[in-house]
């Protein structure tokens, strides 16, 4: 992807293609800092020839949301695509987590709650770091049991309930060293990597 800034890019194979979805980068020169209003997304069958998509969604869609398309993740469910973005709260201060949902993996996707899935109310944060609440990755297990991870200098977890859309239980952490942003999660044979 050349002819746009794209950022925090997450990757989802479905059928025969690959399924690239990022953050869009529009800062102009000479500033410095993000600049990111909407979530990208391209496609390839065969890694080399990308089409690129329509905006398939943005912060305006989130009516709770200030600003910032950061790090997002898009994951399939019985026919539905949940997309999984980390953005600025308007009433509640810090970042967090909203989940849009389309029925295909190219949108366009809307906001299914209304409000934000997971604050920074939640982890109890929101007085010593503002971005407490980012880069959301979700994995369903072989069981059936999905998960929601996030997280910047404390990795958190929650079960979400089978519907994708509402945590089910506590917020768990994870002790990692020297844990700062970005965690991913997914599972190959037997083992679990994040």
């Amino acid at each position: 992807i050349k002819h746009k800034y794209t950022g925090d890019p997450a990757a989802l194979v479905f059928k025969d293609s690959v399924y690239l979805y990022a953050g869009h980068d529009e800062t102009p020169a000479p500033k410095d800092g993000y600049q990111m209003h909407e979530w990208l997304c391209f496609s390839s069958a065969d890694m080399v020839n990308w089409k690129e998509h329509p905006v398939p969604l943005t912060v305006k869609d989130f009516s709770w949301a200030k600003d910032d398309a950061w790090a997002s993740q898009v994951i399939e469910r019985n026919g539905k695509f949940y997309w999984y973005v980390a953005t600025e709260h308007s009433t509640i201060p810090g970042k967090a987590i909203g989940v849009a949902v389309a029925d295909k993996p190219t949108g366009p996707f809307k906001d299914v709650l209304g409000k934000a899935l997971v604050t920074n109310n939640f982890t109890g944060a929101a007085s010593k770091m503002m971005w407490d609440d980012i880069d959301p990755s979700v994995i369903i297990d072989s069981d059936g049991q999905a998960y929601l991870f996030w997280g910047n200098n404390k990795c958190y977890y929650a079960r979400l309930k089978s519907n994708m859309i509402e945590l089910d239980g506590e917020i768990k952490t994870i002790d990692l060293l020297a844990f700062t942003e970005a965690p991913w999660i997914h599972r190959r044979n037997n083992w679990y990597y994040l």
